[in-house]
């Protein structure tokens, strides 16, 4: 196996993120030992987009920190490699982390798949493991030291789906027929699984029920088939390559449906959002925060003003709507642990964060069972109004409407979705 380069902040010039402090790996005068944050990351691969925009502000949080004198008087380090979105690299990854960099503590890195390939390695070990946007990871571990910081609550796969069903059906007259379709990887299939017993329980009668390999390029023929089904509802669970790939398809193909979207990995990212423009206008999708009036937590302005600042130089996510506030607060959450407690034993750490609820830029967050949110978060939104390409209209009120739950609903559901005629 080939060393991994060892990614940390700033120690070479230009090889971290831009703006990242040089303070950061360098302890103060008369500190002891810098504190050690261990994690893999995707910074190449398929995953990237969201890799590197966590890793910002993973970051920024950590210079913020060491401007105040860090964590137990001692200054933050970050170590981190990139695992090339490649879950069989990660493994090792943690095993360095932990036996040759001697971390202090350790975070996921961006994703599901990677995340689950962490957890023997840090079960093991009997780490704490705070992890970002990993569905159900520890749904078959049931490992007492983890926590995730996506909203998914105690149901994930269930909870994922839910208010999709709800909405329609409310719908008047109700909706009949659903197809189901999605990646044939880990996310999308247990998305896909909480959607077929969420739309049985509702009532749909399921017309057409597929997965895809994740190498898919061609949406064309598995779009045919869909659209020869007639359903009243596309639920659609899918990676940022092939959200693109379906709704692109969906309009070429003229497939037209009370609503069409669900469980679409992709479209909260600027990147897909710039791409696809009017494309977006009514489908209906699963986010986790918008700029939405019911949604003005205290500090998430100030966080993403300086988020942005960076972001261009960086070459990450320049909206940072999606990944980025969830990546401060789980590092927000381990910081107020760490401080609380006193020291940086694993299972104390554990203990306070099970039993506390935390202030974060996204919200009040309380864990629960198997470490997710004891109150789900997922919302349900769709685009309105959306006019050409510009990103800057995604930073406005009223273009990301939600839907649902009900404490955070900014607008009512419109249907039919529509494909753009050609």
């Amino acid at each position: 196996m080939t060393d991994f380069t060892r990614r940390e902040t700033l120690v070479r010039g230009g090889t971290a993120l831009a703006g990242t402090l040089a303070a950061l790996s360098v302890p103060a005068a008369g500190q002891g030992a810098p504190i050690k944050i261990g994690f893999s990351m995707a910074l190449t691969g398929g995953l990237a987009g969201g890799g590197r925009a966590a890793l910002l502000a993973y970051q920024i949080w950590a210079e913020e920190m060491n401007q105040k004198g860090g964590l137990l008087g001692r200054k933050i380090e970050l170590v981190y490699y990139d695992d090339q979105s490649n879950p069989a690299t990660v493994p090792g990854i943690y095993t360095k982390l932990l036996d040759v960099d001697k971390v202090d503590l350790v975070i996921s890195g961006y994703a599901t798949v990677p995340t689950a390939a962490a957890m023997p390695v840090v079960i093991q070990r009997g780490k704490l493991f705070m992890s970002l946007f990993a569905l159900a990871a520890n749904d078959q571990f049931r490992y007492d030291r983890y926590f995730q910081i996506q909203p998914n609550g105690p149901e994930a796969k269930f909870e994922f789906s839910k208010g999709y069903f709800e909405l329609a059906g409310k719908l008047d007259p109700k909706p009949r027929t659903v197809a189901l379709v999605g990646a044939d990887a880990e996310f999308s299939i247990l998305a896909l699984e909480g959607a077929r017993e969420n739309a049985k329980k509702a009532g749909f009668r399921i017309v057409y029920d597929r997965t895809y390999p994740p190498s898919t390029v061609d949406f064309t023929p598995i779009v045919r088939a869909i659209k020869a089904a007639s359903p009243d509802l596309l639920f659609i669970a899918s990676y940022p390559p092939d959200s693109a790939g379906m709704i692109r398809t969906v309009h070429e193909v003229g497939l037209g449906a009370k609503m069409v979207g669900g469980g679409m990995i992709g479209l909260q990212f600027a990147a897909l959002k710039q791409q696809l423009g009017p494309m977006l206008e009514n489908v209906v999708a699963y986010d986790l925060y918008v700029p939405e009036p019911t949604m003005t937590f205290p500090g998430i302005e100030q966080f993403l003003v300086k988020y942005r600042e960076r972001a261009a130089p960086a070459g990450v996510d320049p909206l940072g709507l999606y990944i980025p506030p969830f990546a401060y607060s789980e590092m927000q959450i381990l910081g107020a642990a760490v401080q609380a407690v006193g020291s940086l034993d694993d299972k104390a750490l554990a203990d306070h964060i099970r039993k506390t609820k935390f202030t974060t830029i996204v919200g009040d967050i309380g864990f629960g069972d198997r470490g997710e949110w004891a109150e789900p978060r997922i919302l349900l939104i769709q685009y309105r109004g959306i006019e050409g390409n510009d990103l800057e209209q995604f930073k406005k009120q009223g273009k990301q409407v939600i839907l649902h739950p009900a404490k955070y609903k900014s607008g009512e559901l419109k249907v039919p979705f529509e494909p753009i005629k050609r």
